[in-house]
């Protein structure tokens, strides 16, 4: 069985094991009690606090994108987001006012969670292709493991969940694990009146009708071959499990192909589990295979986020919201 990024799995278990990013400080213990600070967070490596801190921020619709322990670029974006909804200084860091504010949730960050029989029945894929033209004849981009999915439905990286659950097997309907707690659903969503997708700092705001912020998420907008649209356009459909349609006449990078083609729906669709389609043809809002790379790699004219903040999104817009497309200031 592969991984998504095409190592075999008892590979990646073995370079999980050999990383000194992943320690045995990362136990539940240790990140329920974390207090994140300058000195505890760590860009680089996955810390107790950075756990705690990215779990906080997405209960509170800020996401940091993948929970991974380490507060890089998008738990960075988040924690100045809710710094400035809270009206408070933004900051780099975590500040005693910020803390203050994300503790009012005071529920603990990890949860024991046991492994479903349907997580396991698959069918997984052996190894997920490296280009648009592999994946097109296959009935189903469905996950790669029991991992992959788990870590996926609790927004985190599979060497986080690997860190967490040593030794345990994640092919074992039954076993038990643990995982982080981003408060699952909170009922129906909040409506969004306007969607704003912000080219510079690689963001995407809701806010309802009184204007107040209601979600914010890292994404990746654009790329030097297809730029992002300017100015406001709407939603025009919302599709989940969304088939893949590729158009020649964009002549992505890494596509040879001349001719149209279609790839199933799953989650290791191009677009992911999620497509939000604009008034403009060919671009929308969508989920991706690989959230680890959101805000960290070109997108092919459109606006990448990770399938989860994809499917919030989805569940607060409907057909004719306003999606606003603005460059601000870094």
């Amino acid at each position: 069985m592969w991984s998504r990024r095409g190592y075999p799995i008892l590979v990646l278990v073995l370079m999980l094991a050999a990383s000194p990013a992943w320690s045995a400080e990362l136990s539940p213990e240790a990140i329920n009690s974390a207090e994140p600070s300058k000195k505890s967070l760590s860009r680089d490596k996955a810390r107790p606090a950075g756990v705690r801190l990215q779990v906080l921020l997405d209960r509170a619709h800020f996401s940091p994108g993948e929970i991974d322990g380490k507060f890089g670029q998008n738990a960075s974006k988040a924690l100045r987001g809710y710094a400035e909804a809270q009206q408070l200084p933004s900051a780099d860091e975590p500040t005693d006012d910020v803390l203050k504010a994300l503790r009012v949730d005071s529920r603990p960050i990890t949860s024991d969670y046991m492994i479903t029989e349907k997580e396991v029945a698959g069918p997984f894929l052996e190894k997920l292709p490296s280009t648009m033209e592999g994946m097109k004849d296959i009935p189903k981009l469905s996950y790669t493991s029991p991992r992959e999915a788990i870590a996926e439905k609790f927004h985190m990286s599979e060497q986080l969940l690997t860190a967490l659950n040593s030794g345990k097997k994640f092919e074992r309907a039954g076993e038990a694990i643990v995982v982080v707690d981003t408060g699952g659903t909170d009922g129906e969503a909040s409506k969004a009146d306007r969607v704003e997708v912000d080219k510079t700092r690689q963001t995407v705001k809701l806010f309802d009708k009184s204007n107040t912020l209601i979600g914010f998420y890292p994404a990746t907008v654009g790329s030097e071959e297809k730029p992002s649209p300017s100015g406001t356009l709407k939603v025009t459909e919302v599709s989940r499990n969304p088939t893949y349609r590729y158009n020649p006449n964009y002549h992505f990078k890494g596509v040879r192909s001349d001719k149209p083609f279609t790839i199933k729906p799953g989650s290791n669709d191009p677009v992911g589990t999620t497509w939000i389609s604009l008034s403009a043809e060919g671009y929308g809002i969508h989920g991706t295979p690989e959230p680890s790379k959101v805000s960290n790699a070109e997108s092919h004219g459109c606006v990448r986020l990770t399938n989860w903040d994809a499917e919030r999104v989805a569940a607060s817009v409907s057909k004719g919201t306003p999606v606003e497309f603005v460059a601000g200031r870094e």
